[in-house]
C-alpha cells in the first residue's frame, strides 16, 4: 500500500461523511432583485463537493494530477425553495449519494445559517474520465474512500 493510499484510508476511518461549509453572499452573487442569481447555486455546489473531498483526505488536484482520474458533471439539478439574499450566511451541505465504478452522485441542501431553512437542494451525476474524456474505473484508492462514505461494502456493477 502506497503511502497516499494509507493516508486516505485512515482520514475517511475519522471523516464525516457530510461536509457543511459556510459561504456569506456577497453582492455581486445578486441579481437586479436582490436576490442570489440562480446559477450561483451550482457554484456553491461545487465549492461543497470539493471541500467533501478534502475532508475524505485529498483534493481533485490530486485526482488529477496524481492519478490522471476526472470527475466531469454530466447532470446537474437545483430545486429552489426560498430566495437567498445579500449578506446571508448559507451552508453548503454536501454528501455522496451513490457510488459506481464509472459514476459517482453527489446530494446538496442549501440552508440559512441562523434559521436552518432549506434554501434548495440538488444534486450532480460525474462520469469518471482520463485527460481525454473518456470514461475510466475509478482507483481503488478512491472507491475505497466512497465506499465507505455511502456504507457500501461492494462496488456496484458499472453501467
Amino acid at each position: 500500500m502506497s503511502k497516499s493510499d494509507t493516508s486516505i484510508s485512515i482520514n475517511v476511518k475519522h471523516a464525516a461523511t457530510v461536509n457543511e461549509t459556510r459561504i456569506r453572499v456577497r453582492y455581486a452573487d445578486t441579481d437586479q432583485m436582490g436576490v442570489v442569481y440562480h446559477a450561483n447555486h451550482f457554484i456553491w455546489f461545487e465549492v461543497g463537493r470539493v471541500e467533501l473531498l478534502r475532508q475524505f483526505g485529498f483534493s481533485y488536484k490530486d485526482m488529477e494530477r496524481e492519478d490522471g482520474c476526472f470527475i466531469a458533471v454530466i447532470d446537474a439539478r437545483c430545486r429552489y425553495k426560498a430566495p437567498v439574499h445579500y449578506d446571508d450566511e448559507v451552508i453548503v451541505r454536501t454528501y455522496l449519494k451513490h457510488v459506481r465504478e464509472k459514476v459517482l452522485r453527489f446530494g446538496y441542501e442549501l440552508r440559512r445559517t441562523e434559521s436552518g431553512e432549506l434554501l434548495a437542494e440538488g444534486e450532480t451525476t460525474h462520469i469518471v474520465a482520463n485527460a481525454q474524456m473518456k470514461t475510466r474505473t475509478l482507483p481503488e484508492k478512491y472507491m475505497r474512500v466512497f465506499r465507505a462514505a455511502v456504507g457500501k461494502k461492494n462496488v456496484e456493477a458499472s453501467s
